[in-house]
């Protein structure tokens, strides 16, 4: 009886000694101290009263483990009930759930180790984890919605539940399973909560959580109503799994592929395909019906996985999903995650991707036999049912009836994904050999003799500066477009002071939302390059790019690309530069921004220490500028140029900055932090070039790409802007054909190019061989 006072004691104390610490370190308020201390005290008491009831009352040495979980939980949830009133504490909510998740672990080590594993322990257990969870996504449902508290409220749902139907409140036995899956909850909540991941694939990983957790207590109701429903349960239970079933059907074949459909209205329409899939089992024998259900609900929860995927792309790339080629992309996309999440993380949500893919294949295959079996049972009815529906849908279809602009009553949506996928796999087949053809044919730039080669630019530096994600809707008709117009005009003055002048105009990139190297190329091979099967088509050939021409007419070829942590092999084998610089070897010891690895003031600071020195050979290079790479938050400030140093000047600015966490929860402030990332960028641009002060420099300053659907909007074009800035008169005299603006911003009317078309015509410019007049194209 005496370890169980000791619990009790301490149970009480040290909550109170925890919540002192966060109240000193992060300012918890008095609704975090009554929530942590009501959390503590109440799970205490639950411990030290299943204890006492014994025979030999006693606190085992699990409990000691649990008690300290207890503690810890109760920070977390007065942190996160802080949260509703001040920022977000993410570093100690993400630390103390991390180490009680941890812990998690401990209790049962020592609960088996020491002989003390009791079913009370274990029951304790469970209930400690399912509260952990329901805090957590309490955290996360204030950044990705409220359907993530269906996570936290599923243990009470089935609790409550077991009030009702007694049958589903029966002892479960032990699985593996169950606390594999309670596990994944937690992690997942709480990299989520952290912030680390983008929010569209954080949404991913916590809906993929969310999937398993379902087939967990799926499963459970299925064991527990085989062991103990009786018969009115088990009659209830089928007619509703019948209807559950036929609206998982349902819901999968009218579910839109676009978010911007995903509407309530577009889950009114009537499926075609699923009524012809009850036509066809209402006809057929039980085990041909069950393989054409097994079949058609594996087809159906594949199309579902690539609805999901169509979501993705487009509000990331303004496109639909394309079955051969993007598949190039997972590679990359990897890449991007190891880089921002890290490679557990990253790891853990591939594998957490996978089992819902399953899951969701699984459950849509379930819900397609339990429908057709049940419509089979009630054949007269169904077939009934199947009739109306389908006179209804083709009247509709006749009259072209709509719920909602774009969406017939009738639906064909699944069909119409089969027929866009089969479409776009052969498309990509056949443009492998066109793109191929394309890159073969003869090129005439590449016979441009050395001594006629770019002889309009000889002496002089040639920088082409892209701008990540620096799009349209950074200058034109956006709430955040005065701020860098604002910024534009006051570059183009100081400029105008320093003797440069500029000109500007847009491009259409091949590109949206990201994939940035498909514009690099494009620009640089004058070929339209809009995919990765075509990207390494070409990365495989010998294609005549502007840098190859400026190293044949005797220039220094650089690449800078700050965000590079490992050598670039096209660097080498494809643009043929003689040197490239990334993050490794710049000098740069100071902290990053998210993705970006140093801010863009760094960069060009190190391009200059290292390339533009006094008496240097002209160079040519290709750099890119990463500060306002998504998620465009924390960003870093302009500072001295003269106290750079290594960049441990920007040592205390991420925390200075919004998490990612905290800015996705507003589209607004996403929005306004892109806008504000792009006045850094071209801030740090502006003065970089006239602190310079070159008389034989010339920039090409350019977006690789419009920003993703978040900030550019649903329909937004391929647009960004074109600068070229220089202080000799004969360059922008050669350039005078191409009636560019004046500025850095390029007004509505401003011309509209192409960006395959650029190098043939950069090339014509600056080329004392007269070429064929070269205009700028549509794209490909």
């Amino acid at each position: 009886m005496r370890t169980v006072r000791l619990g009790a004691l301490l149970g009480t104390l040290v909550t109170p000694v925890l919540l002192g610490v966060l109240s000193l370190t992060t300012g918890l308020s008095v609704a975090g101290w009554i929530v942590g201390l009501a959390a503590s005290w109440t799970t205490t008491a639950l411990v030290v009263a299943g204890r006492a009831r014994r025979e030999s009352p006693g606190i085992l040495p699990p409990d000691w483990v649990t008690l300290t979980r207890a503690s810890l939980i109760a920070g977390v949830a007065g942190l996160v009930v802080d949260s509703f009133t001040r920022t977000t504490q993410v570093t100690a909510i993400v630390v103390l759930a991390s180490i009680a998740l941890l812990l998690d672990a401990v209790d049962g080590q020592v609960a088996r180790r020491t002989g003390t594993a009791t079913p009370f322990g274990a029951r304790l257990d469970g209930e400690f984890d399912a509260f952990l969870i329901l805090v957590l996504s309490v955290e996360v449902a204030r950044v990705y919605g409220g359907w993530v508290l269906a996570i936290g409220a599923f243990r009470y749902a089935f609790l409550l539940a077991g009030w009702v139907l007694p049958w589903l409140a029966a002892p479960l036995p032990s699985r593996y399973w169950r606390r594999l899956v309670a596990t994944v909850q937690g992690v997942a909540l709480t990299i989520a909560a952290s912030g680390m991941l983008p929010q569209t694939v954080g949404m991913v990983v916590v809906g993929i959580a969310l999937v398993m957790l379902a087939a967990s207590f799926g499963q459970c109701v299925v064991w527990l109503y085989r062991a103990g429903a009786g018969p009115v349960t088990r009659r209830v239970l089928r007619r509703l799994t019948a209807v559950g079933a036929g609206a998982v059907v349902w819901g999968v074949l009218v579910a839109p592929d676009r978010l911007e459909l995903l509407t309530p209205a577009a889950f009114l329409r009537i499926p075609v395909e699923g009524l012809v899939l009850v036509a066809i089992a209402l006809l057929l024998p039980a085990r041909p019906r069950r393989i054409v259900a097994v079949i058609a609900g594996v087809l159906f929860g594949l199309l579902a996985a690539c609805k999901v995927f169509d979501l993705v792309t487009y509000q990331e790339f303004a496109r639909p999903f394309n079955p051969v080629l993007d598949w190039e992309n997972v590679g990359p996309a990897i890449g991007f995650a190891r880089d921002s999440i890290g490679t557990l993380a990253t790891g853990v949500a591939l594998v957490l991707v996978l089992l819902a893919l399953a899951l969701v294949v699984a459950l849509i295959t379930v819900a397609a036999v339990r429908l057709t079996s049940a419509t089979a049972r009630h054949r007269r009815n169904s077939a009934g049912g199947v009739a109306v529906l389908g006179l209804v849908a083709v009247v509709a279809a006749t009259l072209s009836i709509q719920v909602s602009p774009g969406q017939p009553l009738a639906s064909t949506s699944t069909a119409r994904v089969v027929e866009s996928q089969v479409h776009d796999a052969q498309t990509s087949a056949r443009d492998h050999q066109q793109f191929d053809n394309m890159i073969h044919e003869p090129d005439q730039y590449a016979r441009i003799p050395t001594s006629n080669l770019l002889t309009g630019l000889r002496g002089k530096d040639v920088i082409i500066a892209f701008v990540e994600s620096y799009g349209q809707v950074a200058v034109q008709g956006t709430s955040f477009s005065p701020g860098v117009d604002a910024v534009l005009r006051t570059g183009t003055t100081a400029l105008t002071k320093a003797g440069y002048q500029t000109r500007s105009a847009f491009l259409t990139s091949p590109t949206f939302g990201g994939i940035s190297w498909l514009a690099h190329s494009t620009l640089q091979s004058g070929l339209w390059v809009n995919n990765q099967q075509r990207y390494n088509q070409l990365m495989a050939s010998n294609r005549y790019t502007l840098s190859d021409a400026f190293k044949q007419a005797g220039w220094r070829t650089v690449s800078d690309a700050p965000s590079d942590k490992q050598t670039w092999g096209p660097g080498t084998s494809f643009y043929h530069y003689d040197k490239m610089y990334d993050r490794r070897n710049v000098g740069y010891h100071g902290p990053m921004f998210s993705y970006a690895s140093m801010p863009d003031q760094f960069t060009l600071a190190a391009f200059q220490r290292l390339e533009l020195q006094p008496g240097h050979s002209p160079v040519m290079a290709e750099i890119d500028f990463v500060s306002s790479h998504t998620p465009w938050t924390p960003q870093p400030r302009m500072v001295s140029w003269d106290q750079l140093g290594d960049g441990s000047i920007f040592d205390p600015m991420p925390a200075q900055g919004l998490a990612p966490s905290v800015a996705w929860r507003n589209v607004s402030t996403v929005q306004a932090l892109y806008g504000q990332s792009i006045q850094y960028s071209m801030t740090a641009l502006t003065q970089w070039i006239t602190r310079l002060h070159d008389p034989n420099l010339v920039v090409i300053a350019l977006g690789d790409h419009q920003p993703e659907s978040t900030v550019s909007g649903p329909s937004a074009n391929h647009e960004v802007p074109i600068s070229i800035i220089t202080p000799d008169p004969k360059v922008i005299a050669a350039v005078a054909s191409w009636n560019w603006q004046s500025g850095l911003l390029p007004g509505p009317d401003a011309p509209v190019g192409s960006m395959d078309a650029f190098r043939n015509r950069f090339l014509s410019a600056f080329s004392s061989t007269p070429q064929s007049p070269v205009t700028l194209t549509s794209p490909r």
